[in-house]
């Protein structure tokens, strides 16, 4: 039903902020600066525009309701990274894009507007917004609520959502209008269409030898710092920091409830099944004893829980089951009723807004007033459209689709599953009073009510009590210089989380890990946690191990994560050293191969558009090489992805001559189209001034 699963306003607020064009969704604009700059109340400020913190926090409460709304899915820490994610980078697209587009006077003016949304073609955004049951737009459902919203009778705050709706289309409009002009300055010419078809279609016929990396154990290399100097001096462009970010090592303390804890929990639910089973009020005993207050409702099977599904489908009206475990919970449950009843029901219903009619009772008076209308001759269709409040059906003549269990609300459910087929049934429900027509039921099974009561499987204040004094004990004697040591010493396993960004709430083995990452960010280098963090069931002492700023990043700072690569840099050198001299008097690859201890490996039809060696990766220093190399001629050592090659070209075979440059012009003008967006936003990025003070608000 469309109105009691996604109501009209909550429709449209779930648009506001996705405004941004397809072509900005998924692109991470990545920026960072020190945690102590900025002023008290700004987040942000981009190229001058500070970004209040009240307004980027409203932006952020906005798109959490979108997506409870939308999902329906409890706020994890990592749904929360994507949320302040997801909404810091359609801000700040937003605002180098506004520059851009204002500075060069882009507008959308009344006519199109008009067009946008009423036209014969409307924007995709109101497209999308507007669909009948099979995914097409319907323009009738437009009308209809374009009517409504003109009538002067839709509340303040649901007016306000449409116009923040179409506000983000014409702002969408403009963007598109933008992209459009950089597009449209791009052009393939018949040179370059020429290159692309040349390096998909030659081939190259050849023979390599290869001595891999692996050959050489790590333990063999010593790196120097000579080593790791060369190495960082030929790849300093790699090292840009895009956003300042700090590692910490820690030691974690498990308050995970103890098996004691377990066992009164247990005891605390088995106390209760006696009362649960006597109980006359199974709906108040649930609402009062369960820490998860489900509405009682009939399920089919399949829709309860696993250990549940087994077992009340053949119990007795009145069993309890349980205690029993599940999700870290000790639940007990009570089977309430069973029946047979229709698998799904085909209905329509006219909703009535109590507020709008003077109360509860006149909704429920009108109701029973249509109902008579229609039992006289009305036509429910014309009533609905005349008086629903739900739009989406209204337009349908009420219309809400087959439906099966569980897709509606309680009060809606039971009256349309316990009703018969012809009924007209007033219901009342939190969204409104309803005239509900039964048009026709299908199928038939059992279902049952099942009530649960749970408790969480939580540690007591004992437990918390006397771990959290073992993590304060390690606190009072670690320091910087002897943190490993006094983790050894307690037996503990020192872990890390490295190049933490500032906003992170969540990292891998530390869900809701804020205040450990805030204290990071305002903490100097070699800094001892000054408090123990509770962080789930764990206690957490920190030390603060390296901070790595905005910008070039210095040796130092990146020399744990180029460790690998250096390695391999040297193994390189040493299988190149080995390889020349094994061409000293060579004149074919076999005695290269022979003189090296490796063998030769025959390879045909290689183009190079896909650089993959068959039976090992992609290999493009190797491919590019040989597809600038002359026939017959050996190779010098080439240091590539698996190992060292040497290699010799025995043919090219050379394509058909191309004629026609049209296709392959279009082929490549539709990649570059694609890669456009991102391209501008990276270079909006790289050129704009980006302050970044989230850190120390979130």
């Amino acid at each position: 039903m469309s109105y009691l699963r996604d109501r009209m306003g909550k429709i449209l607020a779930v648009v506001i902020g996705l405004a941004l064009l397809a072509f900005v969704a998924g692109e991470v604009i990545h920026t960072g600066s020190s945690f102590l700059r900025g002023d008290a109340t700004t987040v942000a400020e981009v190229n001058g525009e500070k970004i209040d913190y009240k307004d980027f926090s409203q932006r952020i409460e906005t798109s959490t309701e979108q997506f409870k709304q939308q999902y329906n899915q409890p706020l994890t820490p990592q749904v929360t990274d994507y949320i302040q994610s997801t909404t810091w980078n359609q801000l700040l697209t937003g605002i180098l894009l506004k520059k851009e587009i204002e500075r060069l006077g882009l507008v959308v003016g009344d006519a199109e507007t008009a067009s946008m949304i009423t036209g014969n073609n409307p924007d995709q955004q109101i497209q999308s917004q507007f669909m009948d049951e099979s995914g097409k737009f319907d323009k009738a459902k437009l009308n209809q609520f374009l009517t409504y919203i003109n009538s002067g009778k839709v509340p303040a705050a649901e007016f306000e959502r449409w116009g923040q709706f179409v506000k983000n289309v014409i702002d969408s409009k403009r963007q598109q209008k933008y992209v459009a002009l950089v597009s449209n300055g791009l052009y393939v010419n018949s040179l370059e269409a020429q290159d692309d078809y040349t390096d998909k279609n030659k081939l190259a016929n050849f023979k390599y030898t290869v001595l891999d990396y692996a050959s050489i154990p790590d333990n063999k290399i010593t790196l120097t710092d000579d080593d790791y100097n060369t190495y960082y001096n030929e790849h300093k462009g790699l090292f840009k920091n895009p956003e300042e970010t700090r590692s910490f090592d820690y030691v974690s303390f498990n308050a995970a409830p103890s098996k004691q804890d377990s066992a009164a929990i247990k005891d605390q639910v088995e106390k209760l099944a006696a009362s649960f089973k006597a109980s006359t009020n199974d709906s108040l005993f649930v609402q009062i004893n369960a820490e998860t207050k489900a509405p009682l409702v009939f399920a089919k099977k399949g829709q309860l829980e696993p250990k549940l599904d087994s077992v009340m489908f053949t119990a007795e009206k009145g069993a309890i089951y349980g205690p029993y475990l599940a999700g870290g919970k000790y639940k007990i449950a009570k089977l309430i009723d069973s029946k047979v009843g229709p698998d799904s029901v085909k209905a329509r219903h006219i909703l009535l807004n109590p507020a709008t009619e003077g109360g509860m009772d006149k909704a429920v008076a009108k109701a029973d007033s249509l109902k008579k209308l229609i039992q006289g001759g009305k036509s429910f269709d014309e009533l609905a459209k005349t008086y629903s409040i739900d739009k989406n059906s209204a337009v349908k003549g009420g219309d809400l689709g087959t439906f099966g269990r569980g897709a509606m609300i309680p009060a809606f459910e039971d009256a349309a599953f316990d009703g018969k087929a012809g009924d007209l049934v007033v219901v009342k429900s939190q969204y409104g009073v309803h005239l509900l027509n039964i048009e026709s039921q299908k199928g038939s099974s059992k279902v049952v009510k099942v009530a649960v009561v749970d408790k969480s499987l939580a540690p007591s204040s004992e437990t918390q009590n006397a771990v959290y004094a073992k993590a304060q004990q390690f606190l009072s004697t670690a320091n910087s210089e002897n943190f490993a040591a006094q983790a050894k010493k307690a037996g503990l396993t020192v872990k890390s989380s490295d190049d933490v960004t500032g906003v992170a709430s969540s990292l891998i083995g530390l869900d809701n890990a804020r205040p450990v990452v805030k204290w990071a960010f305002g903490a100097d280098k070699g800094a001892v946690s000054d408090q123990v963090f509770a962080v789930g069931d764990q206690y957490i002492v920190a030390r603060l191990s390296n901070i790595k700023p905005q910008g070039a990043l210095p040796l130092d700072a990146v020399k744990k994560q180029i460790a690998p690569a250096v390695l391999v840099d040297v193994k390189g050198k040493q299988l190149a050293e080995k390889f020349q001299a094994a061409l000293s008097g060579a004149t074919s690859i076999d005695q290269v191969a022979q003189k090296a201890g490796s063998k030769v490996v025959p390879v045909q039809n290689i183009v190079f558009a896909n650089p993959v060696i068959p039976g090992s990766s992609a290999e493009f220093k190797l491919v590019g090489s040989i597809f600038g190399s002359q026939p017959n001629k050996l190779s010098a050592p080439v240091k590539g992805q698996s190992g060292v090659y040497v290699y010799v070209v025995e043919s090219f075979a050379n394509p058909a001559a191309l004629t026609n440059t049209v296709r392959e012009k279009q082929q490549l003008s539709q990649a570059l189209a694609q890669r456009t967006p991102g391209s501008v936003l990276d270079a909006l990025k790289d050129k704009a001034n980006v302050k970044d003070n989230r850190a120390k608000f979130l």
